[in-house]
């Protein structure tokens, strides 16, 4: 079965499982699964029973699909996402994004938690991710193009959206949120930086790394869906305050972050038209 057809076959199982007219799309990064309690559950669908569908394999990703409400808007989210380390490929990463454009999604907002480089950020802060640095091996667009997608060659000048930006910049200031903005360098992992290649990145431009949202949003963008990213800064790769880390540690980082998050993508979903 083609790459077209294994996304049909997923989007006609989702609608035979949840009807519902959605545009508003949000991918729940690691030990930010709690915001999905905050939705109001309509139908909620293992990815194990999607598909062709990829399967979570990192424990704190819980691998369901939700529909439902959340600031009076019916939403999907994803809890779990899934990573080009997990031994997937670009294809296979981004396969979501792809089901999402035939469900009809038009705004997608997507979390992830990350490592700091910027000196004046802490953890536990947020930020909001305003450019990204694809530094991955390959681009989910490499192979076979087909014309559905969009353009074989997307323009990136705009690929997280400027309005979005500041809508949730005037909403944090005006609640006192601690939030940074800056620019996102997603890597291959799953291993962490070491001190030479965290200054590296700085040196480069990047104010956060991780390993995930930069597929997405490029496979998102290439098919015209506005975006909007926001980080849980979970760690440091600042010279003098790198630490070694955990995953509970990640985590535990992750959950003072996660209600500035929420808050923040909640009035988005509420603005959005």
């Amino acid at each position: 079965m083609n790459y077209l057809n294994q996304i049909s076959e997923a989007t006609s199982f989702i609608r035979s499982q949840y009807t519902g007219e959605v545009s508003i799309a949000i991918i729940l990064g690691t030990g930010l699964g709690h915001l999905g309690d905050q939705i109001t559950v309509e139908k909620e669908i293992d990815y194990a029973d999607i598909p062709n569908f990829p399967l979570s394999t990192v424990e704190s990703h819980s691998g369901k699909l939700i529909f439902g409400e959340l600031s009076g808007k019916k939403v999907m989210a994803m809890k779990g996402r899934f990573h080009y380390y997990e031994g997937y490929s670009m294809q296979e990463v981004t396969f979501p994004v792809r089901v999402m454009k035939k469900l009809g999604i038009k705004t997608l907002l997507v979390s992830n938690a990350s490592g700091g480089l910027n000196p004046d950020q802490e953890v536990g802060d947020v930020m909001l991710i305003r450019d990204h640095i694809d530094l991955f091996p390959e681009s989910p667009l490499r192979g076979k193009h087909y014309e559905e997608f969009g353009p074989r060659f997307p323009d990136m000048s705009d690929a997280y959206s400027s309005e979005l930006h500041a809508v949730a910049r005037g909403f944090a200031k005006a609640n006192n949120f601690r939030v940074h903005t800056g620019i996102y360098a997603g890597v291959q992992g799953p291993n962490l930086e070491t001190p030479a290649e965290y200054k590296y990145l700085r040196g480069i431009g990047a104010d956060a790394v991780g390993m995930s949202t930069v597929p997405e949003v490029i496979v998102a963008r290439q098919m015209g869906i506005e975006v909007f990213g926001i980080s849980a800064i979970t760690d440091l790769g600042v010279e003098g305050k790198i630490k070694r880390i955990t995953l509970e540690e990640v985590l535990a980082a992750a959950s003072i972050a996660e209600p500035m998050m929420a808050a923040i993508i909640k009035e988005l979903v509420r603005v959005i038209k």
